[in-house]
C-alpha cells in the first residue's frame, strides 16, 4: 500500500464517522424508552441499552464522539448487522443493547421503533445475562436492567432465587427442624433430671 493510498484512508475514515452521525445511525432511540416509562412507572435512562446513560451521541467515554478509528470500524460492522446472528459488537452499545441486534438483527429493530411494546416478545425467551434467574425479555417488559443483578421487581427476584438455591433452602429448614427437635429432647431430658433430682 502506498503513501497515498494510506493518506486517503486516514482522510475518509472521519469522514465516514461524520456522515453516521449526520446520517442519524447513531442515535438512540427513544421510543423504546418512552414505551418503557409509559408501561412500567419506572424511570430508566439510554443506559439500558447503551454504554453511556446519555445515548450515544456526544463526548464522553462510551458516545460517538470518544470512539477511537478501531471503534469506529467496529460500530460501521454492527451497523451493518441487519439480520439476526451478525454477532455485533458495538462501542456504545452495552451487552444487552448488542444481544438485541444479534437476537433480532438491525432491520428488525428499526421496524419495531413504530411498535416498541413487541420488542421484549421478539427476544430469546431463556436468555439471561446478568445470571439473577429473570429473562432478558421479562426484565425489559417490567423495566429493569437486564444486566445488574440486584435490579429486578421483587416478587420475580424472590422466585427466581428460590428457584435457584432450593437445594440449600430445603437443607437449610431440615437443620432447622431438626435442630429445634433436638432442643426439646435436650429441655425434656433437663426436666426429667431436674424432676429427679427434686424427688430424691
Amino acid at each position: 500500500m502506498n503513501r497515498q493510498s494510506v493518506m486517503s484512508i486516514s482522510t475518509i475514515r472521519p469522514v465516514i464517522a461524520a456522515f453516521l452521525i449526520s446520517a442519524g445511525i447513531a442515535s438512540a432511540y427513544p421510543e423504546f424508552q418512552q414505551h418503557i416509562v409509559k408501561s412500567t412507572g419506572r424511570t430508566v435512562n439510554c443506559a439500558m441499552c447503551h454504554t453511556h446513560s446519555d445515548g450515544p451521541e456526544g463526548a464522553a467515554p462510551g458516545q460517538i464522539g470518544k470512539l477511537t478509528q478501531a471503534e469506529l470500524s467496529e460500530l460501521g460492522r454492527a451497523r451493518a448487522c441487519f439480520n439476526p446472528g451478525g454477532k455485533p459488537n458495538s462501542p456504545i452499545l452495552n451487552g444487552f443493547g448488542n444481544h438485541i441486534i444479534d437476537a433480532i438483527g438491525k432491520t428488525r429493530f428499526l421496524e419495531l421503533k413504530r411498535d416498541p411494546a413487541s420488542l421484549s416478545g421478539l427476544l430469546p425467551q431463556e436468555s439471561d445475562l446478568d445470571h439473577d434467574g429473570i429473562p432478558n425479555a421479562v426484565e425489559l417488559a417490567t423495566g429493569t436492567h437486564p444486566l445488574i443483578k440486584s435490579d429486578g421487581r421483587p416478587w420475580l427476584l424472590f422466585k427466581a432465587n428460590v428457584a435457584q438455591n432450593w437445594g440449600q433452602i430445603l437443607l437449610m429448614l431440615g437443620a432447622t427442624v431438626f435442630g429445634l427437635m433436638g432442643l426439646k429432647h435436650l429441655l425434656t431430658g433437663f426436666a426429667i433430671a431436674t424432676h429427679d433430682e427434686e424427688e430424691h
